[in-house]
């Protein structure tokens, strides 16, 4: 059987993303017969050097970014931009966060040279069940922002003083990641900050759940938005080109509001149609660098036009939430890809994964891009 070989490139995006797999992944393929190609200065974001994978997996290879991309198998976090793709084999397999539904342009370029891909965001179970995600991450980083935004630019309002009323955070959506943000609300985002304040006999949170449908009703809306400190965008809406919270309902909020992000859907706009805007409009696209947006941030000035951006308070949004501590992301997301991985070495490559094989068989198959049909 033909030895798969697979590259770890680096993720080449801001300054604040330095995601790369950890050691323990490279040890786990190599000790199964994988050749394992990593891009030089992998892991160094993280405090990693050449010396602790190969201490891990004395069989990892250091290579340029264009020899990594030459291997049988690619993997990277986020999708590399399309330069790197030129360097790819025509059927070569990319493994990336690519998001087939929302990016039609790419999933066009990534077909053009023939190139096959899994979408890691598309790796699901039997019953749909996402495989690779870290969810709670995504809930619990976000709110932690959101909290410590409320209490360091607004010292008004003293989180900690035992007689004020209880922080009111209001949480859009019901599915995964909007159960995950009520339980993180009710902590502040912080295990050890909410037993410190429990301790001190300190008011709690109030978390207010509004389901997707309800939120088309602007009275009952703007009732709950007027006593909000903090607003959570966790929606998936059946139409993305229309937000959940339109800019002028902002208006109605408490000057102290905080507005976060965890959808984290782009503002996309292709031939003048709009695709995509943010659920709660008007807020910045936040990255690695940069998740916290003052009223007044110079970020706002590259939002689209079509985009009210009027009525602002502080706006909390990331690319990726999870990316906030990076080595605890990737040990979850290694973790859950590591059977995926070695599914795919132990038949030879991608080409021999069955469709109708074992459960890790299946679930790649779903996530092939020559699999993928997109919905009417």
């Amino acid at each position: 059987m033909k030895k798969v070989s697979f590259g770890f490139a680096r993720i080449h995006a801001e300054d604040g993303e330095v995601r790369d797999f950890l050691p323990a992944l490279m040890a786990r393929l190599t000790e199964d017969g994988a050749q394992v190609y990593l891009e030089h200065g992998y892991g160094s974001g993280m405090g990693l050097s050449e010396a602790d994978y190969l201490e891990a997996a004395q069989g990892v290879k250091f290579v340029s970014r264009q020899e990594v991309y030459r291997q049988d198998v690619v993997l990277v976090l986020r999708y590399p931009g399309d330069t790197p793709l030129r360097w790819m084999r025509p059927g070569a397999c990319l493994i990336s966060m690519l998001h087939y539904p929302t990016r039609p342009g790419r999933v066009a370029y990534l077909r053009s040279p023939g190139i096959e891909a899994i979408s890691l965001d598309s790796l699901t179970d039997d019953l749909g069940k996402r495989l690779v995600e870290n969810l709670r991450s995504v809930a619990w980083n976000g709110l932690n922002v959101a909290f410590h935004v409320l209490r360091e630019n607004f010292p008004v309002f003293d989180i900690e003083d035992k007689g004020r009323n209880p922080v009111k955070v209001t949480v859009l959506g019901v599915g995964a990641v909007g159960l995950l943000a009520i339980q993180a609300a009710v902590r502040y985002g912080d295990e050890a900050y909410w037993h410190k304040l429990a301790a001190q006999g300190v008011t709690g949170v109030q978390v207010t759940a509004v389901e997707y449908d309800l939120t088309s009703r602007e009275a009952v809306m703007i009732k709950i938005l007027k006593y909000t400190d903090i607003l959570v965008d966790a929606t998936q809406r059946p139409d993305p080109s229309r937000p959940v919270i339109p800019n002028a309902w902002i208006g109605q909020m408490r000057p102290h509001a905080v507005l976060l992000d965890l959808s984290v859907d782009p503002y996309l706009c292709e031939h003048g149609v709009v695709q995509s805007v943010k659920g709660i409009e008007g807020i910045p696209q936040g990255n690695l660098n940069q998740y916290v947006f003052a009223p007044d941030d110079p970020a706002y000035e590259n939002i689209p036009e079509y985009v009210g951006t009027r009525e602002r308070r502080y706006a909390v949004s990331c690319y990726s939430w999870p990316g906030v501590f990076p080595k605890a992301c990737m040990e979850v997301y290694g973790n859950q890809l590591a059977p995926m991985l070695m599914g795919i070495l132990q038949v030879g490559g991608v080409a021999h994964i069955d469709p109708e094989g074992y459960f890790f068989h299946r679930a790649i198959s779903r996530a092939l891009l020559s699999r993928w049909i997109p919905s009417c």
